[in-house]
């Protein structure tokens, strides 16, 4: 028999009701966002099975859900879903739960899980984007999970217990093995700026004094200017846990680089961000005249405001005489 519920997005479901709460056996979705439900039954949905939403046709028993949400987008498979929302009564992800979802990006999630199968990303080649939320005090493992299993470009925001947040970039690294014939060694070779990245953490705890310190070490070795940009960008905008002596590097760099920064705010049509780079960067005249013109030229009056205020702000003011 199969169970019809309402929800944000549209599933099909096959569970398995348990004791804690309800295993999600295999669950395909026709939206490009979802959200999976947190509850089923009034139980929590504490567990996604091995596979559970693998792209591709699979076979599974259990109890039928569908889930009835927004207007269908695509077809039934997961291979078009692009952003998904994990339920935050979350305890367990199973072996290749999201295998070859090829086209996944943005994963929303909260800092409950408390065990990780094995290549639970498998080719989810597109997957770099992650909004973590946590619910109580101290960290969780989640961050730390996914540094490790993950060595693409990770771009992670979290918002902690308090209502804070943080956001951090990870830039990637590549790992190589070469075999040694005929003695079948193998050499581990370590590719990009990234790994030390990857793995500031101590105990599976985060430590943003330790990647702070990396900054330097990063500018010397070959990067992407645009991950260094971002880096600056995310630690000033977001400063949770930022030491006097790291802003003032990460403002230094912000500063040679405000050409960059401004074209990148304007894209965004970031309009409180372009308030917080020209307030600490100060750019000046020349560059603002260019950073105008080019909002203008994309319609952006909201931009082009605070840009001529700032340009008003580089005018000297010009003197009156009484006669």
């Amino acid at each position: 028999m199969e169970t019809t519920v309402s929800g944000v997005s549209n599933w099909k479901l096959t569970v398995r009701r348990e004791a804690e709460g309800v295993t999600v056996l295999r669950a395909v979705t026709c939206d490009t966002a979802a959200v999976l439900p947190d509850t089923l039954f009034d139980l929590p949905v504490t567990a996604l099975g091995g596979h559970a939403l693998a792209s591709g046709a699979r076979e599974t028993q259990g109890e039928a859900v569908t889930v009835t949400g927004a207007p269908r987008k695509a077809e039934w498979d997961n291979r078009n879903l692009q952003a998904l929302t994990l339920p935050r009564t979350l305890l367990r992800v199973g072996n290749y739960a999201f295998l070859n979802c090829g086209r996944l990006q943005t994963l929303t999630l909260f800092d409950n899980i408390e065990m990780w199968g094995g290549s639970v990303f498998m080719n989810c080649r597109l997957l770099d984007t992650f909004r973590l939320t946590r619910e109580r005090v101290g960290q969780g493992e989640t961050l730390a999970y996914l540094n490790d299993v993950l060595t693409g470009e990770l771009d992670i925001t979290v918002t902690e217990a308090d209502g804070r947040t943080a956001r951090y970039l990870f830039p990637d690294y590549w790992e190589s093995y070469e075999e040694n014939c005929p003695a079948h060694l193998f050499h581990l070779e370590i590719s990009g700026a990234g790994y030390p990245y990857h793995h500031c953490f101590t105990q599976k705890k985060f430590d943003p004094a330790a990647y702070d310190r990396l900054w330097e070490g990063f500018l010397r070795m070959a990067h992407e200017d645009k991950a260094a940009l971002r880096i600056a960008w995310y630690r000033l905008r977001y400063p949770l846990g930022l030491r006097p002596e790291a802003e003032a590097q990460y403002l230094t760099y912000l500063r040679a680089h405000a050409a960059e920064a401004l074209r990148w705010r304007l894209a965004e049509r970031d309009a409180e961000g372009l308030r917080f780079l020209l307030r600490r960067t100060e750019p000046a005249p020349a560059l603002l005249a260019e950073a105008c013109a080019l909002a203008r030229e994309r319609g952006n009056t909201q931009a082009v405001a605070l840009l001529l205020e700032a340009q008003h702000r580089h005018t000297p003011a010009r003197k009156t005489f009484d006669l």
